[in-house]
């Protein structure tokens, strides 16, 4: 309640008004110019509630009870005690999915907000946790746990009826590291400097043996001789040869002193120590921080140089994300630029979030191979994936071609299959192809011995060479049921569904939202991070759908309201009329 004095007026200055009586206004109404009350220093009666300020149906007030829902026993599991008293785990993450969704990242900013914001200060309590505060318990505490925080909010949604897990949408992106443009490190680059290192450092052994043989020193030995052309060289070998070979010089100094030879050799072992050495033991760690990728960032070693859609080469993480009603239900952090070989770990890493997989799965050609199609039969998935041909199978010129392989006649009895110009193909060989996971699959080679004097020849092939043909029969016939499936009443529904639920999702994370590139290094703490805007993104979703909810309780009722107003004018007139 405020004590307004504003009526106040001086009696003195109320009296020197007068109206004029020639007045043209109408009658009641002024010329005057009035401005409602502005006190900023005006004192409250009654001490304000943030409660008051804060509209009922705002999305801060969703966010509040929703994660008041979630079960977070193994963040808080995570504090040992004693000592002095936390900020509760719930009103961080609170804070933090509301900054994220309100397009706040930098721990400053956070901070800032808590001291300004009404909006935060109400889900906060009051309480103003500093930046460094926020920063840790985001890139700290959170890591280990997060994704037992999010598995959380999935089993919530999932009792609360907001998805059914039936149909899973699975697709990927590159979301740009917190690293340089160019703190680029290629494993080519680093293959040919190693190797040419490791020359130079050949050399100068070579040299030190010659100077032994020309002086007749004893510093050469078995471990010089050791090292020849095919030998590998290593920064711990080079690091035993160059302390043997100080001690012994160190020994001669003392002894007899040095001669001209051992000068020289003196001179070759310093370069090779101060030299040499240091860039071996360099490119040795950057084989090791590549672990067998192509590229890597100085500025974060996690991150992998991939090629962006914009055309950029940009050091940058690989995200997979599944989603129902665009509700994400799982999203994984990779370092492989490739998203074929990452669709098993993630499928995976949701049977451990929710307990079981999915009815279907539903992606794009990149995630059509027989390594992933072999997954979803082990464990009776519906297969809609597409394979890289799905759309050029459905083709006139491809329905017409009947050069096709899958128009060749196989006969089993003889494992041989028959072209249209009724040539046979034999079977010549069998290939193996090994996945990045370690999946082999068989193919099958057939080839015609004799195409010479067909009619159909430069229409069925392309060279001098005979006619042959690569058969993956698991794959072939993996291809077929998907094919089935995604052709279907059902397929085609879900192959337009999926273009508004993936897409939707990382549309509303990089461009409504504006989450275009990490804060925090490192694979873990990114993972930290993406899962923070999972979370964000799910609580629009879930306004969003309780707001349609009250919308249309509110429409049932007043259409419920105008039917019984109906059924009441319609009795009562019926009642005048008798």
């Amino acid at each position: 309640m405020l004590v307004n004095c504003s009526h106040i007026i001086d009696i003195q200055c109320y009296k020197s008004l007068s109206l004029d009586k020639h007045s043209t206004m109408p009658k009641g109404k002024s010329n005057k110019v009035t401005f409602k009350t502005y006190d900023p220093g005006q004192a409250f009666l009654l001490p304000p509630s943030l409660e008051e300020l804060v509209p009922q149906n705002h999305m801060v007030r969703i966010i509040n009870k929703t994660i008041d829902q979630m079960s977070i026993d193994p963040l808080i599991g995570s504090y040992k005690g004693g000592g002095a008293s936390c900020y509760h785990p719930k009103m961080m993450i609170k804070v933090l999915v509301f900054a994220y969704l309100s397009r706040i990242y930098s721990s400053r900013q956070i901070a800032k907000a808590l001291r300004q914001d009404v909006l935060f200060m109400w889900l906060s309590g009051m309480n103003k946790p500093d930046f460094r505060t926020i920063n840790i318990f985001r890139s700290s505490r959170l890591k280990p746990v997060i994704d037992k925080v999010f598995s959380s909010m999935v089993k919530l949604c999932q009792e609360l009826g907001y998805v059914r897990l039936e149909n899973y949408f699975i697709d990927g992106t590159k979301i740009e590291a917190n690293a340089s443009r160019n703190s680029y490190v290629w494993k080519k680059n680093v293959k040919r400097y190693k190797a040419n290192t490791e020359e130079q450092i050949k050399m100068l052994l070579d040299h030190i043996e010659q100077v032994n043989q020309q002086e007749n020193l004893n510093y050469g030995d078995k471990d010089l001789e050791e090292l020849g052309e095919d030998t590998q060289i290593s920064s711990e070998k080079i690091k035993a040869i160059v302390k043997r070979l100080n001690e012994q010089i160190s020994k001669k100094k003392q002894a007899e002193g040095l001669s001209k030879g051992d000068k020289e050799v003196a001179k070759t072992v310093k370069k090779l120590e101060k030299d040499r050495l240091p860039k071996l033991e360099r490119y040795e760690q950057q084989e090791k921080n590549l672990s067998g990728r192509n590229s890597y960032s100085k500025t974060d070693i996690e991150a992998t140089f991939h090629r962006l859609k914009n055309g950029l080469l940009r050091p940058s993480y690989n995200i997979l994300l599944g989603c129902e009603n665009q509700i994400i239900l799982n999203c994984t952090v990779h370092q492989n630029p490739g998203e074929s070989s990452l669709f098993i770990d993630h499928m995976n890493k949701l049977e451990n979030r929710i307990g079981y997989l999915p009815s279907n799965a539903i992606g794009d050609a990149t995630f059509g191979t027989e390594e992933n199609y072999s997954f979803l039969d082990r464990h009776n998935i519906g297969n809609y994936l597409k394979y890289s041909s799905f759309h050029f199978d459905q083709t006139n010129k491809h329905q017409q071609d009947k050069f096709s392989k899958d128009k060749f006649l196989y006969s089993p009895q003889t494992d041989s299959f028959q072209c249209p110009g009724s040539r046979t193909l034999y079977y010549q060989e069998e290939k193996e192809s090994k996945t990045d996971n370690g999946y082999i699959g068989h193919i099958r080679i057939y080839a015609c011995e004799d195409c010479s004097g067909c009619t159909f020849a430069n229409q069925c092939k392309k060279g001098k060479a005979n006619r042959s043909i690569q058969v993956n029969a698991t794959l072939d016939q993996y291809r077929s049921e998907a094919y089935s499936n995604l052709t279907s009443q059902q397929g085609i529904k879900l192959r337009k569904q999926r273009n508004t639920e993936p897409e939707t999702v990382f549309g509303n994370i990089k461009w409504n939202l504006d989450f275009n590139r990490f804060g925090l290094r490192g694979k873990d703490k990114v993972n930290v991070e993406m899962g923070l805007i999972s979370l964000a993104h799910n609580m629009i979703k879930i306004y969003q759908i309780e707001l349609k909810k009250a919308s249309d309780g509110k429409m049932m009722k007043q259409k419920s309201e105008q039917k019984n107003a109906t059924y009441c004018y319609f009795y009562f007139c019926s009642i005048l009329v008798r």
